[in-house]
C-alpha cells in the first residue's frame, strides 16, 4: 500500500508560483539505481513451494507423456519468463519514475526509508511477460481445431482485460465502489466463450433432500463464475499493505493450485477432467514464475511496488484457473484468509463504518514495530491478537497462515472424500 504523489503540468498563469526546491531528484534514469533482487530469498521460497509439486509430477504419479510433455514445456517457458521479468523490472522502474508514478512506504514513515520514492505499478511487467509466455505456449500445445483453444484464448482475453483495468486504476485512482465492479467486465470474454458444463454435484448428505445427484444450474452457473472472479480479484487487492504480502499470498496459493492439479491428474481416469486440470497448470505456472521474479524486488524492504495492476491480474488468473479447472470450491478454501479478511472488511467496505484511505497498522519509528489499529483487516486483527511485530515478521506470519489454510484444504478434501461427494 502506498501513498501516491503525482505532479501536474498545469500552472496558474495569473498567480504563478516559483517551483519548490527539491533536495533530491531520482526520477531521471541516470540518477536512479534499483536495489538488487533478493534472489536468496526467492531460492528459499521457491524450493519450499515447488519441490512437492515437482516430486508429484515427475516421480510420484505416472502422468501420461501426452500431458507431462506440454506441462514441462510450459514450465520451461515459465522459467524463461522468470529471467525476462527480472531483467525488465529495473527498466520499467525508470520509465514509471519519469512519469512521476511513485509512492512512499507508509509503514516506514519517520525513517530514512520512508522518504525514498519507490516506483509503483510494476505489476504491468509481470502481466505482460505472463501474457507473452502464455501466447507462445499455444504454439507447442494447441492445434487450430483444438477444443480448448477457444477457452484458452478467452481466458487470456479476460486476464489481459483485467491487467488493462488494473493499470487504469493505478493511473486514475478509481474509487472503491467502481473498482469492485471492474472484474465483472473483465470476465465477459470468458463467460461468452465458456462451453463447459454448468452442473454441480450435490453433496451426498443432501441428495435425499434435493432428490438429485447432479443439478444443472444453466446461466446461474455463469453468474457464479462472474462472482467468483470478482471476489478473487478484489480479495488479493484488499489483503495487502505489507512489503511482499500481495505477491507472497499469490505464490503460496499458486503452489497449492499446482499441487492440487497434479494430484487430480494422477488420481483421475477421466480424460476430460485431466485435461481441465492440465489447462489450469498452463496458466498457473507462468503466474508463479513471473510473480517470484517480482517478489525478488518486492520483498522487505521493497524496491518497487506492484500496484493494483498486479493484485487484480493475479486474482483474475487464479479465478480463471479454478473455473476452467473445475475446482472452484477448493479454490475458495485456498482463499480462506482472503475470505476472513473480506468478512472483517465488510462493514467498512459497505460504508457502515468509516473507511480511511489506507487501513494500515500504526508504525513506531523508534522501535520499528507495527501496532494494530481498529480497522477491520486481517493484518490489524492479527497484530491486536498476537502483539506488535516488525513488518517483515508480520508478513512471514501471514504467509505461514496462508500456507496452513491451503494445507487445511488438502486435509479437508482427504477426510471428506467418498462421504461428501
Amino acid at each position: 500500500m502506498t501513498a501516491r504523489k503525482r505532479t501536474s503540468p498545469v500552472t496558474n498563469s495569473e498567480n504563478p508560483q516559483p517551483p519548490p526546491k527539491k533536495t533530491t531528484t531520482i526520477a531521471s534514469a541516470e540518477d536512479f539505481h534499483l536495489a538488487p533482487p533478493k534472489l536468496g530469498v526467492i531460492l528459499v521460497i521457491s524450493s519450499l513451494l515447488c519441490s512437492l509439486y515437482l516430486y508429484l509430477l515427475c516421480f510420484h504419479y505416472n502422468v501420461d507423456s501426452e500431458l507431462k510433455r506440454p506441462i514441462l514445456i510450459n514450465a520451461g517457458l515459465s522459467l524463461v519468463g522468470f529471467f525476462v521479468t527480472l531483467k525488465l523490472i529495473p527498466v520499467a522502474a525508470r520509465y514509471v519514475l519519469r512519469r512521476n508514478m511513485f509512492g512512499f512506504d507508509i509503514n516506514k514513515r519517520g525513517t530514512p526509508q520512508g522518504d525514498v520514492k519507490v516506483p509503483e505499478s510494476l505489476g504491468i511487467v509481470v502481466g505482460i511477460v505472463f501474457l507473452i509466455v502464455a501466447i507462445i505456449f499455444q504454439f507447442f500445445n494447441f492445434t487450430e481445431d483444438s477444443l480448448w483453444l477457444v477457452e484458452y484464448n478467452a481466458a487470456l482475453a479476460s486476464i489481459c482485460f483485467m491487467i488493462l483495468l488494473g493499470f487504469v486504476d493505478d493511473v486514475l485512482d478509481v474509487p472503491w465502489r467502481v473498482k469492485l465492479l471492474l472484474p465483472s467486465f473483465a470476465t465477459l470474454p470468458l463467460l461468452m466463450a465458456y462451453a463447459g458444463h454448468t452442473t454441480i454435484v450435490i453433496p451426498k448428505p443432501l441428495v435425499s433432500y434435493v432428490g438429485l445427484e447432479i443439478l444443472d444450474l444453466g446461466r446461474i452457473y455463469k453468474l457464479y463464475m462472474a462472482l467468483l472472479a470478482v471476489f478473487c480479484t478484489n480479495s488479493i487487492n484488499i489483503h495487502a499493505g505489507l512489503n511482499g504480502l500481495e505477491i507472497g499470498q499469490t505464490v503460496v496459493i499458486a503452489a497449492a493450485i499446482l499441487i492440487h492439479n497434479v494430484m487430480q491428474i494422477g488420481a483421475s481416469v477421466d480424460t476430460e477432467l485431466r485435461q481441465a486440470h492440465a489447462f489450469s497448470i498452463y496458466l498457473t505456472q507462468p503466474l508463479m514464475a513471473t510473480s517470484l521474479a517480482m517478489l525478488a524486488f518486492n520483498w522487505y524492504p521493497s524496491a518497487v511496488f506492484v500496484g493494483d495492476t498486479y493484485t487484480v491480474f493475479a486474482g483474475m488468473t487464479m479465478a480463471v484457473a479454478g473455473i476452467l479447472g473445475h475446482f472452484s470450491e477448493t479454490l475458495l478454501i485456498f482463499f480462506l484468509p482472503q475470505v476472513l479478511n473480506f468478512l472483517l472488511s465488510l462493514p467498512q467496505l459497505a460504508g457502515i463504518v468509516k473507511c480511511p484511505r489506507h487501513r494500515l497498522p500504526k508504525f513506531d519509528p523508534a522501535t520499528g514495530l507495527l501496532t494494530g489499529t481498529k480497522d477491520g483487516t486481517l493484518v490489524n486483527v492479527y497484530l491486536r491478537i498476537f502483539g506488535r511485530k516488525t513488518e517483515k515478521s508480520l508478513c512471514i506470519h501471514l504467509l505461514v497462515f496462508q500456507a496452513l489454510a491451503c494445507a487445511f484444504c488438502f486435509l479437508l478434501r482427504h477426510f471428506l472424500a467418498g462421504w461428501y461427494k
